[in-house]
Protein backbone atom coordinates (compact mmCIF):
# COMPACT_ATOMS: atom_id res chain seq x y z
CA UNK A 1 0.00 0.00 0.00
CA UNK A 2 2.89 2.38 0.84
CA UNK A 3 6.48 2.59 -0.36
CA UNK A 4 8.92 0.65 1.81
CA UNK A 5 10.60 3.85 3.06
CA UNK A 6 7.29 5.55 3.88
CA UNK A 7 6.63 6.50 7.48
CA UNK A 8 3.34 4.63 7.14
CA UNK A 9 4.74 1.38 5.71
CA UNK A 10 4.66 -0.49 9.02
CA UNK A 11 1.62 1.19 10.59
CA UNK A 12 -1.22 -1.16 11.40
CA UNK A 13 -4.63 -0.67 9.86
CA UNK A 14 -8.12 -1.03 11.26
CA UNK A 15 -11.34 -1.89 9.49
CA UNK A 16 -14.29 0.34 10.29
CA UNK A 17 -17.61 1.40 8.84
CA UNK A 18 -18.73 4.90 7.87
CA UNK A 19 -22.04 6.36 9.05
CA UNK A 20 -23.67 5.29 5.81
CA UNK A 21 -22.47 1.69 6.24
CA UNK A 22 -19.52 1.64 3.82
CA UNK A 23 -16.53 -0.40 5.02
CA UNK A 24 -13.20 1.46 5.03
CA UNK A 25 -9.64 0.68 5.99
CA UNK A 26 -7.89 3.32 8.08
CA UNK A 27 -4.41 3.69 9.51
CA UNK A 28 -4.00 3.53 13.26
CA UNK A 29 -2.26 6.45 14.89
CA UNK A 30 1.47 6.20 14.43
CA UNK A 31 3.37 6.68 17.69
CA UNK A 32 6.27 9.05 17.34
CA UNK A 33 9.59 7.53 18.36
CA UNK A 34 11.67 9.16 21.06
CA UNK A 35 14.78 10.54 19.41
CA UNK A 36 17.96 12.28 20.30
CA UNK A 37 19.98 14.44 18.00
CA UNK A 38 21.64 17.76 17.57
CA UNK A 39 20.08 21.18 17.36
CA UNK A 40 20.18 22.97 14.03
CA UNK A 41 19.71 26.72 13.66
CA UNK A 42 17.23 27.37 10.83
CA UNK A 43 18.60 29.68 8.14
CA UNK A 44 16.77 31.61 5.41
CA UNK A 45 15.32 29.33 2.73
CA UNK A 46 15.94 26.10 4.68
CA UNK A 47 13.60 23.22 3.85
CA UNK A 48 13.28 19.85 5.56
CA UNK A 49 13.88 17.93 2.34
CA UNK A 50 17.16 19.79 1.80
CA UNK A 51 18.21 19.19 5.42
CA UNK A 52 17.33 15.50 5.06
CA UNK A 53 19.42 15.29 1.88
CA UNK A 54 22.37 16.99 3.57
CA UNK A 55 22.25 15.11 6.89
CA UNK A 56 20.67 11.76 5.89
CA UNK A 57 21.66 11.48 2.24
CA UNK A 58 18.00 11.11 1.23
CA UNK A 59 15.59 14.02 0.79
CA UNK A 60 12.58 11.71 1.21
CA UNK A 61 13.58 11.18 4.84
CA UNK A 62 12.41 14.68 5.75
CA UNK A 63 9.73 13.03 7.85
CA UNK A 64 12.41 11.65 10.20
CA UNK A 65 13.21 15.25 11.09
CA UNK A 66 9.52 16.10 11.44
CA UNK A 67 9.04 13.09 13.74
CA UNK A 68 12.04 14.05 15.87
CA UNK A 69 10.37 17.38 16.47
CA UNK A 70 6.86 15.88 16.85
CA UNK A 71 5.65 18.19 14.09
CA UNK A 72 2.25 17.63 12.55
CA UNK A 73 2.90 20.28 9.90
CA UNK A 74 6.50 19.68 8.82
CA UNK A 75 6.87 22.94 6.91
CA UNK A 76 6.36 24.93 10.12
CA UNK A 77 9.73 23.68 11.43
CA UNK A 78 11.67 25.82 8.97
CA UNK A 79 9.17 28.66 8.62
CA UNK A 80 10.96 30.92 11.12
CA UNK A 81 14.61 31.81 10.59
CA UNK A 82 16.54 31.45 13.84
CA UNK A 83 14.42 28.67 15.31
CA UNK A 84 16.06 25.42 16.39
CA UNK A 85 15.23 22.09 14.76
CA UNK A 86 16.29 18.77 16.25
CA UNK A 87 18.18 16.71 13.66
CA UNK A 88 18.06 13.01 14.56
CA UNK A 89 21.02 10.77 13.79
CA UNK A 90 21.04 9.26 10.30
Amino acid sequence: MFLENSRYAKVDTVETTTRDGRPVTALKLRPLPATTGSGYLVLDNDRLDLLAHTYHGDATKFWHIADANTALEASELTAETGSIVNLPPA
